[in-house]
C-alpha cells in the first residue's frame, strides 16, 4: 500500500459527491498542460508549480462553482507542503507540518534535488485538492522529466522527502474543521454546513433589514434560484498562522437608522449609476467570472508578476508563495468569523429598503444602460446568474484578502512597488451587449491594488464603504500575524 491509499476511499467518495452532473462523461479541462508549457519557459519550478496550482483553481471554479474560502485552503495547503519539502535543503528553516526528519547535507542541498523534492510535494496536494486534474498533473511531472508514481518514503531522498511533506500537510488538515472529507459525524457531504446556520431572512420575507437575506438569481434558461450561504462555518476552520479566528475582530458595522449607514447605501447607488469604463473594467477584474481564481488566486498571480518582474530564484519563490498564500487563508478565515459573527445585510436589501417606492438613477440590467429606475428594483452590477456573493457583508472579502496579501507583499519585498497593469474589455463578463474600448488597469503598488479592489466592490454594489474599510485593516492585521509566522519558519525569528 503506498501513502496515499489511506486516502483513496475519501478522494473515491469525493468524486461521487461532486461529479453528479459529470459522472457519466469524460471530463475535459478548459485550462490544460499543454497549453501553459510555452509561457513557463525559463521560470524556476516552484513558479511552474504555481502555474498549475492556477490551473486546477480555474478548472475547479468551471466544473463545480466560485469557493474562494474552499480554494484559498486548497491553494495555502499546496504551498505549505512545497515549504515543508524544501525545508530539508535549508539549515534554518523550520516546516510547518512534517516531523522527524533530518536537513540534507550541504553538499546534496542542490538546486536540482529542491526541485525534485517540491515537485513531488506539489504534485501529491495538488491531486489531493484537485482530483479531477490529476492526469493533468501527472503530464506536469512527466514533463520535468519525474515518475509520478514513485511514492517512496525514503527520507534521505529528494522524492521521498517531497512524499513526506505532502503526506504530513494532509493528514494535519484532516478534520481541521473545513468537513472537506465529510468527516463531521452527521454531515457527510464534503464541505457540508455542520453549525445548521439558518438566515434570519429568507429569499422572500425580510425579517430584519440588519441582517443578510438570500436573493434570487436567474439562469439563462429564465430559472430562478436563490443560493444557501456559502460556507457559514468557515470561521471554525482551524488557521495555520492566527492564533484564532476572531483575534482581530472588528468592530460592529453601522445599522439601519444610522446617519452613517444612510450615507453609505447612498453612496453606493452614486458610484454604481455613474461607473465609467475604467471602473467598469476594475468592478469586472476583481469581480472574476469563468475559470476565476478568485482572491487568493488573483494575489498567487500579483505574486507570480513579482517573481517575474525581480528575476526570483526557486527559494525565494518557495518562501514568497507559502507566505502570500497562507496570508489568503487565513485572511479568509478571519473575514468569515466577522461575517458570520454579525450576519450583515448587503446593498442588495438595503438600497431596496432605502429607496423603496423612489425612483433613483441605477444602472437598469445588461445591454440597457443607465436610467431612472425604481428604488426596489436597483441591482449590483452584474449578470444576473450571479447577482451577488452569498454570504454576509462585513467584512469585504476582497478588501480583507487583499489588504492582506498586499501588506504581506510589501513586507516580504521590502517595498510597496508593484506595478503590474492589465487590459480589459469594460463590460465582458457582465453586458458584452455594451462592451468599452479596451481599458489598461494600472496596478502601481500593492497598497493600490488592495485599495482598488476594496472600492471596486463598493463600485459595484456588493459592500458599502465600511465592509470595505474595516476589511482593509482586518487583512493587514492578519498579514502582520503571518508575517511573524513566516520568520520564524524561515529561521529569522523566535517565537
Amino acid at each position: 500500500m503506498n501513502i496515499f491509499d489511506c486516502k483513496k476511499g475519501f478522494l473515491i467518495f469525493l468524486f461521487l459527491i461532486y461529479s453528479v452532473p459529470y459522472y457519466a462523461q469524460e471530463y475535459v479541462p478548459v485550462m490544460k498542460v499543454e497549453d501553459r508549457l510555452e509561457a513557463l519557459k525559463g521560470q524556476n519550478v516552484a513558479y511552474q508549480w504555481s502555474e498549475m496550482a492556477i490551473l486546477g483553481t480555474a478548472n475547479d471554479t468551471d466544473r463545480i462553482a466560485p469557493r474562494p474560502t474552499v480554494t484559498s485552503r486548497f491553494l495555502a495547503l499546496v504551498f505549505v507542503a512545497v515549504f515543508d519539502a524544501w525545508s530539508a535543503f535549508d539549515d534554518a528553516a523550520i516546516p510547518v507540518y512534517m516531523k522527524a526528519y533530518d536537513k540534507f547535507p550541504a553538499a546534496q542541498q542542490t538546486t536540482a534535488n529542491k526541485e525534485k523534492a517540491i515537485s513531488y510535494a506539489a504534485y501529491h496536494t495538488l491531486r489531493e485538492y484537485y482530483p479531477y486534474d490529476s492526469l493533468q498533473f501527472k503530464k506536469f511531472m512527466l514533463h520535468l522529466g519525474y515518475d509520478p508514481n514513485d511514492d517512496s518514503l525514503d527520507p534521505t531522498t529528494p522524492a521521498g522527502i517531497g512524499n513526506l511533506a505532502a503526506q504530513a500537510t494532509i493528514k494535519a488538515r484532516y478534520n481541521d474543521g473545513a468537513n472537506q472529507y465529510g468527516e463531521v459525524e452527521g454531515f457527510s457531504k464534503p464541505y457540508q454546513d455542520y453549525t445548521n446556520y439558518q438566515p434570519v431572512n429568507t429569499v422572500d420575507q425580510l425579517n430584519d433589514y440588519d441582517r443578510w437575506q438570500p436573493k434570487y438569481f436567474t439562469r439563462e434558461t429564465g430559472e430562478k434560484f436563490a443560493p444557501s450561504c456559502l460556507t457559514p462555518y468557515w470561521q471554525l476552520v482551524e488557521p495555520i498562522a492566527l492564533k484564532t479566528a476572531d483575534q482581530f475582530r472588528p468592530g460592529p458595522p453601522p445599522k439601519v437608522g444610522s446617519e452613517q449607514l444612510q450615507k453609505e447605501v447612498e453612496e453606493v447607488v452614486e458610484l454604481q449609476a455613474n461607473l465609467t469604463n475604467e471602473e467598469r473594467a476594475l468592478v469586472e477584474f476583481m469581480r472574476d467570472g469563468p475559470q476565476s481564481v478568485q482572491q487568493a488566486g488573483h494575489w498567487l498571480k500579483f505574486a507570480q508578476q513579482v517573481s517575474k518582474r525581480d528575476n526570483h530564484t526557486l527559494d525565494e519563490d518557495v518562501k514568497m508563495f507559502f507566505a502570500n498564500q497562507v496570508t489568503a487563508m487565513d485572511a479568509f478565515i478571519a473575514s468569515w468569523d466577522s461575517k458570520m459573527f454579525y450576519d450583515s445585510a448587503r446593498p442588495f436589501a438595503l438600497v431596496h429598503h432605502y429607496f423603496k417606492d423612489k425612483e433613483i438613477k441605477g444602472w437598469k440590467g445588461p445591454g440597457r444602460g443607465t436610467g431612472t429606475i425604481k428604488g426596489e428594483d436597483w441591482r449590483p452590477y452584474s449578470p444576473s446568474a450571479f447577482l451577488c456573493p452569498p454570504f454576509p457583508s462585513y467584512t469585504s472579502g476582497h478588501s480583507t484578502i487583499s489588504g492582506a496579501c498586499a501588506e504581506l507583499l510589501k513586507l516580504w519585498t521590502g517595498s510597496d512597488y508593484l506595478d503590474v497593469q492589465v487590459e480589459l474589455v469594460p463590460g465582458a463578463l457582465t453586458e458584452p451587449q455594451a462592451l468599452g474600448e479596451p481599458i489598461v488597469l494600472d496596478f502601481p503598488t500593492f497598497t493600490q491594488a488592495a485599495e482598488m479592489a476594496g472600492i471596486s466592490r463598493v463600485m459595484g454594489g456588493y459592500h458599502i464603504q465600511a465592509d470595505n474599510i474595516a476589511g482593509l485593516e482586518l487583512g493587514r492585521d492578519v498579514a502582520h500575524q503571518v508575517w511573524d509566522f513566516y520568520n520564524y519558519h524561515t529561521g529569522q525569528s523566535t517565537q
